[in-house]
């Protein structure tokens, strides 16, 4: 087994030594453009299981596939013409593709279906990993199963550090939420994870109706109906008023309060002007920090579901369901 190197920043140097810890079966945090990712050598099923040992991922859950760009795609999966609108329209970026695997990709990395999440993504470590690694990365979250999402590379040393090989601190995540992850069924797509591509982008560049799938089926990260959960109780209020102010709470906030708030623990805001780009990029950051406060409650204030506001409503509302 690889020795740890715990937190380094991503110079050449240290993403070279992450590049060769991959390729003798370790475990390295990268940054991507929306969270920190736990990767692993996505044709080493060995590697690929301390994946879901580190961070106790039960093994029904898949992973997402990480390539360095989409031209090494048809090694890996079956590309159909809509994919390939998306691939040029999304890639790199936090567009995931649910596509037929080939014999390539381990059963393990699946999850034992017979499709594969794969995404290139926009962020120039991971890119210049991937490169390095030369191979496909499989990486989740850089965090135990469940647990809110990491933004920061201090917030994957504190959830996984003396369990891995190598933290690359790449600074804060531009996106600051998972990849949207979509899937072509019977003329439509799919999205089964909502994220930073909206349904109205993907319908514009495929001409294909969008849909959110039907029943409880597991058929992609994130799926879970309680996930990206903080340990204090989280519950979503449609508008935080004067009357929810309590010492022994803390809050978030979507756009800049009007009345006095100095009574709450802590608050956090997302976006002073309400812009949901912004409050995307900080929602797990002022999670991770609200969490910190050992509060009896988080109160989140909800966000308007147009856009970005469906994949932040999907975030809070898996984060409440705990």
């Amino acid at each position: 087994m690889p020795s740890s190197y715990g937190l380094r920043p991503a110079d050449t140097n240290s993403i070279m030594l992450a590049a060769e810890l991959l390729r003798q079966g370790g475990l390295v945090a990268f940054p991507t453009e929306t969270v920190y990712g736990l990767g692993a050598a996505a044709c080493n099923p060995e590697a690929v299981a301390r994946i879901f040992g580190v961070k106790q991922r039960p093994t029904f859950d898949p992973l997402i596939v990480h390539l360095a760009e989409a031209t090494v795609v048809q090694e890996f999966a079956e590309v159909s013409p809509t994919a390939e609108k998306l691939m040029q329209a999304f890639w790199p970026g936090p567009l995931t593709v649910v596509l037929p695997k080939t014999k390539t990709i381990p059963d393990i990395v699946t999850a034992g279906l017979p499709n594969v999440a794969l995404r290139v993504p926009a962020h120039p470590v991971a890119l210049f990993l991937l490169r390095a690694a030369n191979m496909p990365i499989a990486a989740p979250s850089a965090n135990p199963f469940g647990r809110l999402s990491p933004t920061k590379a201090e917030h994957v040393m504190k959830y996984l550090g003396d369990k891995i090989d190598l933290v690359l601190d790449g600074g804060a995540c531009e996106r600051g939420l998972e990849s949207t992850i979509v899937r072509l069924k019977d003329g439509q797509l799919e999205i089964l994870r909502p994220g930073p591509v909206t349904p109205q982008q993907l319908e514009q560049v495929t001409g294909c109706p969008v849909v959110m799938p039907t029943g409880d089926k597991i058929t992609a990260p994130g799926m879970l109906k309680s996930h990206y959960a903080p340990r204090t109780p989280l519950r979503i209020v449609d508008k935080i008023t004067a009357g929810d102010v309590d010492p022994h709470k803390v809050a978030l906030f979507f756009k800049q309060p009007t009345f006095d708030i100095s009574n709450f623990a802590a608050t956090r805001l997302l976006s002073a002007g309400g812009d949901l780009i912004v409050a995307a990029a900080n929602l797990f950051s002022a999670l991770h920090e609200l969490d910190s406060m050992a509060a009896q409650e988080i109160l989140a204030e909800s966000v308007p579901e147009t856009g970005l506001g469906i994949a932040i409503m999907n975030r809070l509302r898996k984060a409440a369901a705990k």
